[in-house]
C-alpha cells in the first residue's frame, strides 16, 4: 500500500503493509537510524519519536496510523531545549553505552519544551518507560536539570 508520510521535514513515499511500524519504516525503507529497536512492545523507549511533536514509541506505531502527523527523529531534533539536553549531555558525560540515548534525549527535550524547570518528580514521570540498561539514570536526572539551568540562561 502506499503512503506518504512527514518524516524530519521531508514528504517520503513509502510502499509498504499497512501494519509495517513505523520504526521499520525508517530504519529499514529510508535508512533513518537513530531510533532504536529495544523491546518491541513500547516498554523501553529507544525507538522514540515525535509525532506532531508528541513523543512516541515506534515500535508499535504502525505506518497506515502515522496519517499526515509530521514525524520527527533524533536525526533532526532542533531547538533550545534540543540544543540545552546535548550540551548537557556531553558536559556530564551523561551516556554510558549510548544504545537508549536518542530515546532519553526525546522524551528529555519534551519535558524541557513542556516544562522548562521540571522537579524530580516531574523529571522522574516523563522519563517513566525510558530503559536505560546501563542504570544511568542518576545522570539523566542530572542531565535535564543541567539543561534546565541551561535554558534558564
Amino acid at each position: 500500500m502506499q503512503f506518504t508520510v512527514k518524516v524530519n521535514g521531508v514528504e517520503r513515499k513509502l510502499d509498504l503493509d499497512e501494519d509495517t511500524p513505523l520504526l521499520w519504516a525508517l530504519r529499514d525503507t529510508l535508512g533513518i537510524t537513530g531510533p532504536k529497536f529495544g523491546c518491541g512492545i513500547a516498554a523501553c523507549g529507544a525507538c522514540t519519536v515525535y509525532l506532531d511533536g508528541e513523543p512516541t514509541r515506534s515500535c508499535v506505531t504502525t505506518i497506515d496510523s502515522v496519517g499526515d502527523a509530521e514525524v520527527t527523529t533524533i536525526d533532526s531534533l532542533q531547538g533550545k531545549a534540543a540544543d540545552a539536553v546535548r550540551e548537557a549531555w556531553v558536559a556530564l558525560d551523561v551516556p554510558q553505552c549510548g544504545y537508549c540515548q536518542s530515546g532519553q534525549i526525546m522524551a528529555a527535550t519534551a519535558l524541557l519544551t513542556e516544562t522548562p524547570k521540571p522537579s524530580d518528580d516531574e523529571i522522574d514521570a516523563a522519563m517513566e518507560g525510558n530503559v536505560c540498561r546501563c542504570a544511568t539514570y542518576h545522570r539523566i536526572r542530572a542531565g535535564i536539570h543541567r539543561a534546565a539551568e541551561i535554558l534558564e540562561g
